[in-house]
This record gives C-alpha cells, sequence and structure tokens, in this order.
C-alpha cells in the first residue's frame, strides 16, 4: 500500500506517528473538529490492520496508545450481518461485533463507533470531521444539489444514517459510484448531517484534498452572501443597562433551576455568551423558529440534546417574576423531555450554556455556536436540513454516550470538585495559596485581587500547573462597592454564580494607638472590615437567587480573620479591631442569610511564620515588631521568631494545609454557621 508523505514533518516511515500527527493537527482546529468529536484512522499490514481512534479520546490530544488496532477483514464480514430493525438493539449488537475484531481484548479499549466506515473508505489515513464548512451543505435542504454543482464526481453524498446503519449506506454508495464511473474512492464523502470524510495514501494528499473541498464550499458562500446581515430576521433591541440586570439574574437562576434539588445538590456551570451569533439567533424575529426546529449532526445532541430551551424576559418587570418565569420553563422542558436543557437561549439577549465544570458549559457553547452559525448559513441556501425528532431521541438514549459520560465521570473527584470558589488577596500570600488548594481540589477559582497584573500572572500559573484552565482573576478593590460589583457580575458571566466566598484580603499596619497615624487607622479598616461587608453585599444576591431555584442548596461565606479576632494585638490595635468587628459581622451576616442557604463562618488562623506577611526581609512583621519592641529583649529577627514560637503550644507557626482542612470541614458540614474556627496550634483556646 502506498505510503507516500508529502507534508513536512512527517515520517513516511512510520504511519502510527503520521496518523497521530494528522489528528492533532485536525483535532487542534475548532472550524474542523469540536469538543473532541471526529474521528481518523490507518491501515497498516497490507490494509489487514484498522489502527482507529478509540472512544473517549479528543483527536487533538490522543495519544500512540489511544488508538485501537482492529482486525480489518473481520471488520468488512460485519457487512453481511442482519441489522435488527430497533436501534438499541442495533447498535448493542454492532458494539458487540466491533469488540471482536479488536486484536488486543485485553487492553479493553472501545474503537470510534465509526470504526467500520473506517474500514470500508479506501485509502491508508482516513480523517473524518464535522468541519463548520462541510455541514452548511451537509444540513441544507439544497446540500445534494449544490454539493453535485460545486464538485461533481468528486465528492460522493451519503444520506444520513446513524451507527451501524452509516457504514451500510455508505458501503452501498460506494459500489454504486465505482460502478458509475470506474473509480475506487472519491476526493472527499460528504455525509448529510454528519460531516466530511475525507482519505488518502499520505497526509499531504488529505491536506489538500480537504483544503479544496472547504475553500470551494468558502468561496461559493461568499459568491452568495450567506449568511448576509441579519440571518435571522430583524433583531428585537434590548438597552445595556436591562442586558446586564437580566444576566445577573438569570445566570444564578439556571443554576439552582438546572440542578436536582436534593441533599447533596451540586450546582452546574452556566457561562453566558452575548456574541453575535449568540445575539443574532436570541435576538432574530425569525430565531425562536429556526432554533426549535431541531438538531443538526449527533454532535449537538450528543453536547447540547436536540433543542435549546426558549426563555423570553420581555414583559416580566421585576426579579421575581424573571426568576419564576425561568424556573417554569426549565421544569416544563424537564417534563417534556425527561431531562434539564444544557443551551438556554434567551430572547434578545444571548446563550446560556451549562455543563458540570467550565470545559462541559464551554464545550456545549462552542458546540450550539457552530450550530447557529450553519443554521443561518444554511437558512439562506435554501432551508435548514434537520435531524427527525426520533433520529434525534435515539441520539440522546445512545449507549455509546451513556459509555463516554462514564468515563468522564470516573475521575476520583476533589473535596471542592465543581464548584466556584472567589478568594479576595488572591494575588499572593495566603490567598493564592487558599485559591492554588481549592483548584488542586476541583475548584473553579477566581483570584480576586487590586494587584490585577499579579493576580492575572498568579491564575495563569494554576492554569499550566493544572494543564486545565481552573483559575481566572479579577481587579478588585474590596472596599470599592462598585468595584467589587463589577467583579461578581463577571463571575455570573462566567459560571453563572459562585458557591464560596474567601474574603481573605487583609492588611496590616502595626503600630502604637499613641503613634498612630489615622490614615493608617482608616485604611486597615476600610480593608480588613469594610471590605468584608462589601464583598458579603454584592455577594449574597446572587446566592439567595441560586438557593431560592434550588432550596436544598447551601453555599459558603468564610471570612479568613485571625488569632487577633478572638485575643487583643498590643501595638497592633487597628488591625485587631478590624478582625474583633469582623467577628460581630460573620455572627450577624449568618443570622440573617441562613434564610438564603448560606452559611458564614470565620477561620482564625495563628501566626504565619514562613509567610511574606511575617518573613518579608523589608516590612514583614518580624521586622515590624522588632522595630516598635514587641519582643522585650530582642535584638534580632531570629530573637522576634523565637519569641512568637514560644507563645504556641504546637512549637512551629500555622500553615496553609491546616487552613484548608478548616474551609473544607466548613464547606462540607451542615449544621454550622455563625461560628470563628481557631487555627492556632494552641496558642489562642476557645473558652
Amino acid at each position: 500500500m502506498a505510503s507516500a508523505i508529502d507534508w513536512p514533518g512527517f515520517d513516511a516511515s512510520n504511519p502510527v506517528d503520521t496518523l497521530v500527527k494528522l489528528s492533532h493537527y485536525y483535532g487542534s482546529d475548532p472550524s474542523i473538529v469540536l469538543a473532541g468529536g471526529g474521528n481518523t484512522s490507518a491501515k497498516l499490514d497490507d490494509g489487514l490492520v484498522l489502527l482507529v481512534k478509540g472512544s473517549g479520546h479528543a483527536l487533538a490530544t490522543i495519544p500512540a496508545d489511544g488508538f485501537v488496532e482492529m482486525d480489518r477483514q473481520q471488520l468488512l464480514a460485519i457487512l453481511e450481518t442482519p441489522v435488527p430493525e430497533d436501534f438499541d438493539r442495533r447498535e448493542e449488537q454492532f458494539k458487540e461485533l466491533t469488540l471482536a475484531c479488536r486484536r488486543h481484548p485485553a487492553k479493553a479499549q472501545r474503537p470510534s463507533v465509526e470504526c467500520l466506515l473506517h474500514a470500508i473508505v479506501p485509502g491508508q489515513f482516513v480523517v473524518h470531521s464535522h468541519a463548520t464548512l462541510a455541514n452548511v451543505l451537509s444540513c441544507c435542504q439544497a446540500g445534494k444539489s449544490i454539493a453535485a454543482e460545486l464538485f461533481g464526481d468528486d465528492v460522493l453524498w451519503i444520506p444520513y444514517a446513524p451507527g451501524w446503519m452509516l457504514a451500510k449506506v455508505l458501503a452501498d454508495c460506494l459500489r454504486d459510484y465505482t460502478e458509475k464511473t470506474g473509480l475506487e474512492c472519491p476526493k472527499a464523502f460528504l455525509m448529510q448531517n454528519h460531516g466530511l470524510t475525507v482519505s488518502g495514501d499520505g497526509p499531504g494528499e488529505i491536506r489538500e484534498k480537504t483544503d479544496h473541498i472547504l475553500q470551494t464550499i468558502a468561496e461559493y458562500l461568499r459568491r452568495e452572501a450567506v449568511p448576509g446581515e441579519a440571518p435571522f430576521g430583524l433583531a428585537k433591541k434590548v438597552s445595556d443597562e436591562r442586558a446586564a440586570a437580566l444576566t445577573g439574574v438569570i445566570g444564578p437562576a439556571l443554576r439552582g433551576a438546572l440542578a436536582n434539588d436534593q441533599a447533596d445538590a451540586k450546582l452546574p456551570i452556566v457561562t453566558f455568551d452575548d456574541g453575535g451569533l449568540a445575539r443574532a439567533i436570541a435576538a432574530g424575529a425569525d430565531g425562536k423558529a429556526v432554533a426549535l426546529g431541531g438538531a443538526l449532526i449527533p454532535d449537538q445532541v450528543v453536547y447540547c440534546k436536540t433543542l435549546p430551551a426558549w426563555f423570553d424576559p420581555a414583559d416580566l418587570e421585576n426579579e421575581a417574576e424573571i426568576i419564576a418565569a425561568l424556573r417554569e420553563t426549565i421544569e416544563n422542558y424537564r417534563s417534556e423531555r425527561g431531562f434539564a436543557p444544557l443551551v438556554i437561549l434567551v430572547a434578545g439577549l444571548g446563550m446560556f450554556s451549562a455543563g458540570p465544570d467550565l470545559a462541559g458549559a464551554s464545550t456545549s457553547g462552542a458546540v450550539y455556536r457552530d450550530a447557529i452559525e450553519v443554521m443561518a448559513c444554511a437558512g439562506n441556501l435554501g432551508g435548514v436540513k434537520y435531524l427527525s425528532e426520533q433520529e434525534s431521541v435515539d441520539l440522546e438514549n445512545w449507549e455509546l454516550e451513556n459509555y463516554r459520560r462514564a468515563i468522564a465521570s470516573g475521575a476520583k473527584a476533589g473535596r471542592a470538585e465543581g464548584k466556584v470558589a472567589v478568594v479576595t488577596g488572591g494575588a499572593q500570600g495566603l490567598g493564592l495559596e487558599i485559591a492554588q488548594a481549592l483548584a488542586r481540589a476541583g475548584a473553579h477559582v477566581v483570584l480576586a485581587d487590586i494587584n490585577a497584573d499579579g493576580a492575572s500572572a498568579a491564575a495563569e500559573a494554576i492554569n499550566d500547573s493544572l494543564g486545565k484552565n481552573m483559575a481566572i482573576s479579577l481587579a478588585m478593590n474590596v472596599a470599592d462597592g462598585e468595584s467589587v460589583a463589577r467583579a461578581i457580575a463577571a463571575v455570573v458571566r462566567k459560571f453563572g454564580g459562585l458557591d464560596l466566598l474567601v474574603s481573605n484580603a487583609g492588611v496590616l499596619r502595626a503600630e502604637s494607638v499613641k503613634t498612630q497615624s489615622q490614615q493608617d487607622f482608616d485604611f486597615v479598616t476600610n480593608v480588613n472590615y469594610k471590605g468584608f461587608f462589601v464583598c458579603v453585599q454584592q455577594a449574597s444576591a446572587v446566592l439567595a437567587t441560586q438557593h431560592e431555584c434550588c432550596p436544598s442548596y447551601r453555599s459558603d461565606i468564610i471570612q479568613i480573620n485571625s488569632k487577633s479576632g478572638l485575643v487583643g494585638s498590643n501595638r497592633n490595635g487597628a488591625y485587631a479591631g478590624s478582625k474583633f468587628g469582623g467577628l460581630g459581622l460573620v455572627q450577624s451576616f449568618a443570622m440573617e442569610l441562613i434564610e438564603d442557604g448560606v452559611k458564614v463562618n470565620a477561620i482564625c488562623p495563628g501566626n504565619f511564620f514562613d509567610g511574606p506577611l511575617w518573613s518579608d526581609p523589608d516590612n514583614g512583621l518580624f521586622v515590624q515588631y522588632l522595630r516598635t519592641g514587641k519582643i522585650p529583649g530582642a535584638k534580632t529577627l531570629e530573637d522576634v521568631r523565637k519569641g512568637y514560637e514560644a507563645k504556641v503550644p504546637m512549637g512551629r507557626g500555622c500553615r496553609t494545609d491546616d487552613v484548608m482542612k478548616a474551609i473544607y470541614y466548613i464547606i462540607e458540614q451542615q449544621y454550622e454557621t455563625g461560628q470563628a474556627l481557631p487555627v492556632t496550634g494552641g496558642q489562642v483556646m476557645l473558652k
């Protein structure tokens, strides 16, 4: 079998490496492959072995051992097997037949559901993708005739068929094509409501064919001026002020409404998009009819469900009406379809997409944005070709997708899995260490800090260390209500709301009451005391809305206080006073906010001797306390340190992991609120 390689960087003698690189190349291009969809293969050993993508792997990252070795002749024999009429029975039988074709069953790999298609299509390498441009034709009523006009016999049109039937239909069409043209294989297969398949004996051939097909379609769309200025009709206008208000209410309400109201309720992530495509379909006069027409391709059903939910708040004037109507919309959808929606279009506003985490919610949004683009273009080319309701229902209940979901949920969950945590003062010190620990435990963390550059760098470092996006940064001055409101609004747009507010931002100016300036006193009080009040005030409405829509759900506000909030601190009155006051706020907020399912507690750490607050060589507390004479007789920084360590029965300062144990306890327990939990090594013992 030919193996000519004409693409720089590919090794002609290593087809496995070529397959991996091809997969990564196309899998990394969102205009061709989204959400890990698509599949690739290579034929080895003179075509006797098929190496095909394993189910559960994304093309962009699949390793060499993610492909499944299969006996190609045994696979092709499946074409002669009688096919059950029932979809579920048929796909179960097909699964068993294809699993029996594996050359190494002990590896327990599961091949792509389209492995038989790859075995049938000639050519050493096969790439099946869901390219947006290809689907403009494949999901268009006039797609077949347009494809014939553009490509003639170079492209073979394959009618829609799911699962096993797709391979059988393709085999029949390919046989008829060869009889008609005398050619073994067309340049490409355009599969109705399913995408594009290209084969060749080298990666350069694959790329040349793919580029030609997609560029030709793009040029055709430009000539036809598709999709035009208003692809879904004239837009309904919503003022910026109204849009911001709606977004701030709908995001948290959706988190609650989409969750199952049970004792261990976990809220999904809900992310908002009011960009061009999302706004166009949500605001367009024809947007609702187009969106509710059906699904276009299997991936849309898998990642977005067959239909989005449609919510129109136009006649709703106050927040209570909006929340009540939205809950009714979600409950009606769940009652009719048996599950909650993953995409919610809000008339005049944009699109909310949901998932168990930000990656899942973003994937649903990306796949539906792609569908919007396809619907816009296909609609202007003669009408959208949707999957039938039965075809979509079959896909919604497909065993293969249950298998994929089982793989995704098989990972060990962290103690903060799926939570959205806002950590103030998150750019450095204890706040950063708390955010890092929460991210490692599975939380999405928001590093909020007046030091915007530092917070941004810290968030980037967290994501790099984890190999995935778990952290974002936001500029926030905790003592400025408008600054905090902007930050909370950004959190709602990104995640739909929050589950945990860690009020950690704090400052300290150690000085005698006899000499301390009023400016320094005000600075400490504004950040430590007023800042806590402002953050709780801005976050509490979001937490209340989530709880209203899911009454069993509880959220947490944790103030990082201090042992100085439990006992006075000599020559440090501004700090101790702000912390004492903070505990008064904790107890008061706890009594008020429990009606909204919010637990409010404080953690009172002892001294972090190894952290920058104490050990900074220029202005750390050891330096300040040596200067102000807080440890009698101390002549060096080490003398000050030993003096403070001697006050701790455990003989050392507090550490971040000590605080994290307290944070997890507060989150996980469901019976305490208004408490101040000491983490002082016995230095402060409650009476």
